[in-house]
């Protein structure tokens, strides 16, 4: 059980029989009031985010959320195909509204981690930051350079983020997943 204060970013709670992740959370206590946690929650098996103020006097049962390593293999018309990274035959498909925005950074044979609750794979978890290559970029065009000019390009996997000039065709950057932004060159 989590005390109300421990409900943080990141963390998997269970919340109307259901698992939620916290993406958002905020102690603070207006006047002379008791403080309050005020919490952004996002239902992992329907992705629909909520607000919740969680009370001093309220507990949350904190949600066992295991994890298990799948292979990537290819998408289809909006279905992604993975597999058991031990056993290539147990193949299975999840939708695009489950794997959530990392979806375009995924490369085949990728090993990531699936997150199952009460053993049913309710999301993808991906790698903070992943190396990709850049396959379509711009040449660097002079200009005003003093703010930190940046450019878009294509990565391997059909994605476009970006970049600062420098950054060339062939190139393999560094992206962070949860934002979509470069970090940086490899």
């Amino acid at each position: 059980m989590l005390d109300y204060s421990e409900v943080t970013v990141h963390k998997y709670i269970i919340y109307e029989n259901e698992p939620w992740e916290v993406i958002g959370s905020h102690v603070f206590r207006k006047q002379q009031r008791k403080p309050v946690n005020a919490t952004k929650l996002k239902n992992l098996m329907t992705s629909r985010i909520t607000e919740v103020s969680f009370h001093v006097s309220e507990k949350v049962e904190e949600a066992e959320i295991d994890k298990k390593e799948v292979k990537y293999l290819y998408t289809n018309r909006g279905e992604f195909w993975f597999c058991e990274s031990k056993d290539p035959s147990k193949r299975f498909e999840l939708p695009e509204e489950m794997i959530g925005s990392g979806a375009k950074f995924l490369k085949p044979n990728t090993i990531v981690d699936a997150m199952l609750f009460d053993d049913r794979i309710i999301g993808i978890k991906f790698p903070i930051k992943m190396e990709l290559k850049v396959v379509e970029a711009h040449e660097a065009t002079r200009g005003n350079t003093a703010q930190g000019a940046t450019k878009s390009v294509k990565l391997e996997t059909g994605a476009e983020i970006q970049v600062p000039m420098f950054v060339k065709e062939g190139d393999v950057v560094r992206v962070n997943t949860e934002t979509g932004q470069y970090t940086d060159r490899v």
